[in-house]
């Protein structure tokens, strides 16, 4: 995309370059109507391989043509990531929004990354899932619920603690995380969206008032993949 297409494509412009295989994922999404389709029941009906199915959703994805959500369901647990076909009702200024809006905080404030994180805190503490009056959450159970609030997000969140041996109380706990839903302006404006989202952790955690802190978050080590590190405190603060 040149850098000055900040209006995302009209619908039929963007389904034009579409493949064969790609197209036909969208097809089955769009057929599924107002019932979201996970991974494998697109492949399937799409007679592809689950692989090949997600490759295509995250094209798709990107390219504004479907929505990744979390499944509602009742049950507790991490909720299973399903598709559904975007409407297309025209074209869509959001992510010229948030450039316009990012490069606002990091060009005109003087400490544009204390004031991302401070946002991303208030926000974090906002959508976070707290405990009931009296409650004390578990650090599993805690890191649940920031998994649950990450994923509806759109985050793609994996947890991993003491490699091979999950400790229940880990003293370190580090967050793969992908498909960030700030796509491209975190690519301009690191300085002010990755200290967003490591706000938003800590806010969480503050809110749900466990003894785990965020400190730290390095963006992009991958494409596509930033690390969280949460480290274990002595007293849950908020």
């Amino acid at each position: 995309m040149d850098d000055r297409e900040w209006v995302d494509a009209e619908p039929a412009a963007a389904e034009a370059g579409l493949g064969g295989s790609r197209a036909r994922v969208l097809r089955v999404v769009r057929e599924a109507g107002a019932a979201p389709l996970g991974v494998r029941e697109i492949a399937e009906r799409a007679g592809l391989h689950p692989n090949t199915a997600r490759f295509h959703l995250d094209g798709l994805a990107e390219a504004g043509l479907v929505r990744r959500v979390p499944e509602g369901r009742d049950r507790p647990g991490r909720p299973r990531m399903v598709y559904r076909a975007e409407e297309p009702d025209g074209r869509h200024s959001y992510r010229l929004l948030a450039e316009m809006l990012a490069s606002l905080v990091s060009g005109m404030l003087p400490d544009p990354e204390g004031a991302a994180i401070e946002a991303g805190r208030a926000w974090g503490r906002h959508l976070a899932d707290p405990p009931a009056p009296f409650q004390r959450l578990g650090t599993a159970e805690a890191l649940e619920r920031l998994d649950r609030m990450m994923a509806g997000m759109g985050f793609s969140p994996e947890f991993e603690q003491g490699a091979d041996h999950p400790d229940p109380d880990p003293e370190e706990v580090r967050i793969r995380v992908r498909n960030c839903p700030f796509g491209t302006v975190a690519e301009r404006h690191a300085d002010v969206v990755c200290r967003l989202h490591l706000g938003l952790i800590q806010g969480a955690l503050a809110e749900m008032g466990v003894p785990l802190a965020a400190d730290r978050l390095d963006p992009l080590v991958e494409p596509h993949l930033c690390l969280a590190y949460l480290r274990r405190t002595r007293d849950a603060g908020h």
